[in-house]
């Protein structure tokens, strides 16, 4: 027998080759989490009274007009939400408007169908693809855009709930729910002390960069010095794209146009409240309205916003308007609020991706933003 045939030793003996089993992707897990979060809600909802479809007679009161100009306001809106981020990624690279406006209608719709709001990647991501703006860079635009319009959102409703006039005295529930109504107030001053020091932290991390890196190292770095290292050059390029911060050329024209989303959005709310039947609805109470909402959509809810949409608008109505009224046209309101905004988020991301399709060498001199 030869060396060629002599029989292998076990451990020589080949093994056939088995691909390694992918890791379990933590995609279910937020799914699972988020299905869990808007199926509690919708029980608090259930349990207190408040319904989720309105009974019979809500809509008794509802002017059809007013939902057709509330879904025109929409167009509006979505238009200013996302024509304005050009402004924070024009000293980044080049990007042509129709991609702002396509993956931007396309990431909204991703945030509004993905748990526990995933799909905030998914604007950074479609934008580098078109665009000669990095990754981590576009991150820091959206992170920033989210601040400034937290800010702007908590600031509208510290000043609302002073210029509005509530129940005397507040109610003590909110339907069958024993949550004092007295407490949105509260919930309002800490979520504008949390977003100002937000804004803060990015100005820091912007105009003190190497002290930012610095400490990001040193903190993470007692963990491990290797993860600091990264973690590191992570928040130095994210600070990156914080590059229109201390520009009035790239600030100023995403303010205007961030105040032009609220206002229309603020307008919006309340004529589709006055037409729901709440007809004695101010506009520093619609305000209050737009302020919780945008505020309690935040918290993890189901796809959709599920439950927590309904609850946080459930919870600014209740500080005006009597139980009676809460449980019949403002369940009007809050449900054609609800499909409104979910009918156009769709509506955006059909159309995005059309664009998309359509466009897909749509980077070009000619529509190049400076």
């Amino acid at each position: 027998m030869s060396a060629a045939d002599e029989p292998l030793p076990p451990e020589a003996t080949p093994v056939p080759s088995v691909a390694p089993e992918r890791p379990q992707t933590p995609w279910r897990s937020r799914l699972a989490i988020s299905l869990l979060c808007g199926l509690g809600l919708a029980w608090i909802l259930l349990r207190g009274g408040l319904p989720l479809y309105p009974p019979d007679g809500s809509f008794d009161l509802l002017r059809p007009w007013t939902v057709v100009a509330y879904v025109a306001s929409l167009a509006a809106v979505h238009w200013f939400r996302a024509a304005r981020w050009r402004h924070l990624l024009r000293p980044l690279g080049r990007v042509s408007l129709r991609d702002v406006i396509s993956v931007s209608w396309v990431g909204f719709g991703a945030i509004l169908l993905s748990p526990l709001r995933s799909g905030e990647i998914v604007r950074p991501y479609l934008v580098t693809r078109r665009s000669s703006v990095r990754m981590w860079e576009a991150t820091g635009t959206v992170g920033a855009e989210r601040v400034i319009d937290g800010l702007a959102l908590s600031t509208i409703l510290f000043v609302a709930l002073r210029r509005a006039t509530p129940l005397d005295p507040l109610p003590d529930h909110i339907g069958d729910l024993p949550v004092p109504v007295a407490a949105v107030p509260g919930a309002a001053n800490v979520a504008l002390f949390l977003f100002f020091s937000a804004f803060v932290a990015m100005a820091v991390f912007f105009f003190a960069r190497d002290f930012a890196r610095r400490a990001t190292q040193k903190v993470v770095g007692l963990v491990s010095a290797r993860l600091g290292e990264r973690v590191a050059d992570i928040v130095d390029r994210v600070a990156q794209g914080i590059r229109f911060l201390p520009s009035p050329r790239h600030l100023l024209p995403f303010l205007l146009e961030t105040a032009a989303y609220w206002s229309v959005n603020a307008a919006g709310v309340w004529l589709l409240a006055w037409g729901s039947g709440l007809s004695g609805i101010t506009p520093a109470e619609a305000c209050v309205a737009m302020g919780c909402l945008g505020i309690g959509i935040l918290v993890p809810s189901g796809p959709g916003y599920f439950g927590a949409f309904q609850l946080s608008t459930y919870m600014a109505l209740a500080m005006y308007f009597p139980e009676h009224t809460l449980r019949g046209p403002g369940a009007a309101f809050v449900f054609v609020l609800y499909a409104s905004q979910v009918g156009f988020h769709l509506f955006g991301l059909g159309l995005g991706l059309w664009m998309l399709r359509r466009a897909p060498e749509s980077f070009s001199k000619a529509e190049a933003l400076g």
